[in-house]
């Protein structure tokens, strides 16, 4: 099979994991006969450099034409990077904003999983992490507070700010009707998560939610608010199987949920439409304190690249191929820093790859 990827390899640590989740996927590609084809494209601070703005049209129509996007990270330091001195419109996140409204990637998901060899890196505590736990949480990703009016203006000689949280029924629906479909593949559970005891908007999300719920009755279906939510996750993250939520929620539990983990370094994700396209990046930021210095773990963008071979592609043998492997060299001990515990071996991001990528194997080629 020959398919078309867009690749963004952003800014910070972005083009190190990214080259390692390319060479994954050559492998991928060599096992199971193949063909991967790269366009690299710019966004984000790179982007801001090369053209003034973090995303050109020009890279919004290549984008479209390509099967998937396989991306990094974007930004810098905002204390220090010039990028941070620009007006919001021209900084790095709001290239991937714009992005992600322009390619119509309504749906984040991003797998949370805590592998047993990596308890210990857990930061709860031991009689919790001991359960272990495995996690989608399903974000909407292009209504809401982010991408409502706002402004800031003068009133009665105050400054004052405004940020606008506004969701439809049909951006509800088809990110519930996305997470009802996930369920079905793994535990059948899905947790609603709002704040309908105060906005309006969580009022409307749940009346979606009970009716797309009723499409799915071998689905259990919960509400929770979203602060009951984050108290959750770190008293008894095992209860979640398919988190659901709207953008900005979704942003911080997503978070919360990554660093349960042991490291936000192992965290992929993915951005779908409604068709097979998607985008698909880690979890974690550009990391500008280690860029370069090829210690970054890779490991989140490469299974960022499983999901992109699953959920794009229809390549279910490959991305447990991808997945395998990794499960395979973290219970070998091997470790970048991030990860590293007493009697493992600490390896550099490169050599990550390399190990990951000589698990790859073809069980009926």
């Amino acid at each position: 099979m020959n398919k078309n990827i867009a690749v963004i390899k952003g800014d910070g640590i972005g083009p190190e994991i990214v080259t390692e989740a390319m060479k994954v996927l050559d492998k991928v590609a060599k096992k199971f006969g193949h063909t991967f084809n790269y366009e690299q494209l710019l966004m984000g601070g790179c982007s801001i450099d090369a053209n003034g703005v973090p995303l050109t049209d020009e890279t919004i129509e290549r984008a479209k034409v390509a099967d998937a996007v396989l991306m990094g990270s974007i930004g810098g330091d905002t204390n220090t990077s010039p990028w941070y001195k620009l007006p919001p419109d021209l900084r790095p996140e709001a290239g991937l904003l714009k992005l992600r409204k322009s390619l119509g990637l309504f749906a984040n998901l991003r797998p949370s999983v805590l592998y047993p060899e990596l308890r210990a890196a857990c930061p709860l505590r031991e009689d919790i992490s001991a359960k272990g736990f495995d996690m989608v949480i399903v974000r909407e990703l292009t209504g809401g507070l982010y991408f409502g009016k706002r402004l800031t203006e003068t009133v009665n000689g105050v400054t004052t700010a405004v940020d606008t949280l506004s969701y439809n029924e049909n951006e509800i629906r088809r990110a519930a009707v996305k997470a009802f479909e996930i369920a079905m593949k793994r535990r059948k559970k899905v947790t609603s998560v709002d704040k309908a005891n105060v906005l309006d908007s969580s009022r409307l999300w749940r009346k979606v939610i009970n009716e797309v719920a009723e499409k799915y009755p071998e689905v259990t279906c919960e509400h929770m608010l979203v602060d009951n939510c984050a108290m959750q996750l770190v008293k008894d993250p095992a209860q979640f199987d398919v988190m659901l939520t709207e953008n900005m929620f979704g942003d911080i539990l997503s978070d919360e949920a990554s660093m349960i983990t042991g490291s936000i370094g192992m965290l992929a994700s993915a951005s779908l439409n409604e068709t097979k396209f998607g985008l698909y990046e880690p979890s974690g930021g550009s990391a500008p304190d280690i860029a370069g210095k090829n210690v970054a773990n890779p490991i989140a963008t490469v299974l960022s690249a499983a999901m992109l071979l699953k959920y794009s592609f229809d390549m279910d043998k490959e991305a447990d191929a991808v997945e395998k492997a990794v499960s395979e060299v973290i219970a070998e001990g091997y470790r970048t820093g991030d990860i590293m515990s007493e009697g493992c071996k600490r390896v550099s991001c490169s050599e990550m790859g390399d190990l990951i990528a000589n698990k790859i194997s073809c069980p009926l080629c």
